[in-house]
């Protein structure tokens, strides 16, 4: 373990002999490092008592929360590199400070993510030899793979799963325990793309954390104004989804029956008589529920005939016509209105995904697209439960601290509505699925009419929004013929009507 004394020695010395070039900031009394949100180790502690910075023409590190610095997410940021483009972070909690870490995130063609040294003394003492030397910092000669945390949540390192919970779709973790060698790299590239045709502005991010004490490091992909870069890897539905479904929204309407409001299910002789093919998985939902009303968001209607659920003519042509979708939800969102369905493969009666699709034909038409909402219906049932139970975890928590909260899930139908700031897949013309070995796209290319541009939604996030209008090949004065969705909804394609 690197001597804290030493450094101090060799940055004061250093400072003393070239006092043009090194500038050593003030250190922090103990009084200030005790009122941080953090504990400070001895090691760190005896540093930030003498020095609280290092300041060069072309370096600058602040080893405190001065200015914006501040502590985050297990983390605080030393100092920018290379004037903004990255930024070099150290993971604070318990034990020694550690890893030190530098990131380039923002690079268009070498996004960089090194891990520096295993402890801030030990980065620190490198530091002063390469102040003293006026060496560069070494290049990463080793390097670990950054993986879906999706993957870590269903692994078998029960630490590190736990770190990490259900896993989100994008991001990506570095296990930090047992590196080769240091500096060492990260293979690791962010899930948004500014590259053939970004849609918008290019004001996608990466947000970092540092979990369990400097144990694993946490890349997240924030994908806004681009499009999906890479596929992801979601969560897998578990195989009894339908029967967790029905047990976890029973369960929240018996203990907050102002919160969570469930409609009667259906007979089994009055769903064979339905317009459609009703699985058994479906079946097993339908014979409890007949509705969800949570309080927050849009009522779920599952069974035929609720009013707000008509759909207008022109409309139901676009969207494939009888037996190919069953609407759910109306969707409200400012002065839009969408409809929520699931789709059907009219081949085999299997319910698939879920979209939601604008409700008004001319708008649509104008402005072709749709929001992927789940990868089924009990997925979306357990959507509902998951935010329902947050909310009442929430208000829980509040309560214990001040007056019971009112239930009610923020942020109302915002999250089923298209195109509402979700990752943005790329569509493409269907044709290149022509010579693909993946016999559903292969199918589909030759299925689907001339002209038709589609995406594979089987390895995107959910939610997501398809955007026909903002790839650069959509002709730019065509209004939409019809919606297709191949597969219950895995592939979504879009027909223009030109001339």
């Amino acid at each position: 373990m690197t001597d804290a004394a030493v450094v101090i020695r060799a940055l004061r010395e250093l400072a003393r002999e070239r006092p043009d070039e090194v500038e050593l900031l003030d250190g922090f009394t103990d009084a200030e490092l005790d009122s941080w949100p953090v504990e400070v180790p001895d090691g760190p502690r005896a540093v930030l008592r003498e020095i609280g910075g290092v300041e060069t023409e072309d370096e600058q590190y602040a080893f405190g929360p001065r200015g914006r610095q501040v502590f985050a997410d297990g983390y605080w940021t030393l100092g920018d590199l290379d004037f903004g483009e990255g930024s070099l972070v150290v993971g604070v909690g318990t034990g020694d400070w550690g890893p030190v870490v530098s990131l380039y995130p923002h690079r268009q063609d070498d996004r960089e993510v090194t891990v520096e040294a295993p402890e801030f003394l030990d980065w620190l003492a490198a530091l002063a030899v390469r102040l003293a030397d006026g060496s560069q910092p070494p290049a990463a000669r080793v390097f670990v793979d950054a993986v879906p945390s999706v993957g870590v949540a269903e692994g078998g390192d029960a630490e590190l799963a736990a770190l990490v919970g259900r896993g989100d779709p994008l991001t990506d973790v570095v296990d930090l325990r047992e590196l080769p060698d240091y500096p060492c790299g990260v293979a690791w590239e962010p899930y948004f793309s500014t590259s053939w045709g970004t849609a918008d502005t290019g004001s996608s991010d990466v947000l970092i954390s540092l979990a369990g004490g400097g144990r694993a490091l946490l890349l997240r992909s924030v994908v806004s104004g681009d499009f999906l870069g890479r596929p992801v890897r979601r969560p897998a539905l578990p195989a009894d989804a339908a029967h967790r479904a029905v047990a976890e929204l029973r369960e929240l309407a018996d203990r907050h029956p102002e919160f969570v409001v469930l409609d009667a299910g259906c007979t089994e002789s009055a769903l064979d008589a339905w317009p459609v093919t009703v699985p058994e998985d479906i079946r097993v939902l339908l014979r409890e529920i007949g509705g969800v009303t949570v309080t927050g968001l849009p009522p779920l209607r599952l069974l035929p005939g609720a009013p707000e659920l008509a759909v207008d003519p022109e409309l139901h042509r676009i969207l494939g016509g009888d037996g190919t979708y069953w609407p759910l939800a109306e969707i409200r969102h400012g002065r839009g209105r969408a409809l929520a369905q699931v789709r059907i493969d009219p081949a085999t009666g299997r319910w698939g995904y879920v979209v939601s699709v604008p409700a008004e034909p001319a708008e649509l038409r104008e402005w072709p697209e749709l929001k992927l909402v789940a990868e089924s219906l009990p997925a979306l049932l357990l959507a509902f439960a998951r935010r329902a139970r947050q909310e009442a975890a929430t208000a829980a928590s509040a309560a214990a601290t001040g007056p019971a909260a009112v239930l009610r899930v923020s942020g109302g139908g915002g999250w089923l509505f298209p195109n509402t700031g979700e990752p943005w897949p790329r569509p493409a013309p269907a044709v290149a699925w022509a010579s693909s070995a993946d016999p559903l796209l292969a199918a589909a290319a030759a299925d689907l009419p001339d002209g038709a541009h589609a995406a594979d939604l089987r390895e995107v996030p959910i939610p997501s929004d398809l955007c026909f209008h903002r790839v650069r090949e959509w002709p730019h004065t065509a209004r939409l013929d019809r919606l297709y969705f191949p597969a219950g909804g895995r592939l979504a394609a879009a027909v223009p009507l030109t001339g």
